[in-house]
């Protein structure tokens, strides 16, 4: 039993792979935070795109009249 406590020591205490571990927890809360508020995101972003796509339209159509006044 002994021999089985101290191997647990040595991998609790052993930082060789500490920085990939951390990036994964980081990923990790990120995903479960995209998931718990999905609903949330994606009616920002489809706010956003809509918004987008209305500034997108306003100005092709400011174009499109601009060029009918500059052409001969």
């Amino acid at each position: 039993m002994n021999g089985v406590g101290q191997g647990i020591r040595r991998f609790w205490e052993e930082e060789d792979g500490l920085g990939t571990l951390e990036i994964l927890l980081i990923l990790a809360v990120l995903v479960i935070i995209a998931i718990a508020f999905r609903k949330w995101i994606m009616q920002w972003v489809k706010s956003l795109f809509d918004s987008a796509d209305a500034q997108i339209k306003d100005q092709s159509g400011k174009i499109k009249s601009d060029a009918d006044t500059i052409s001969p």
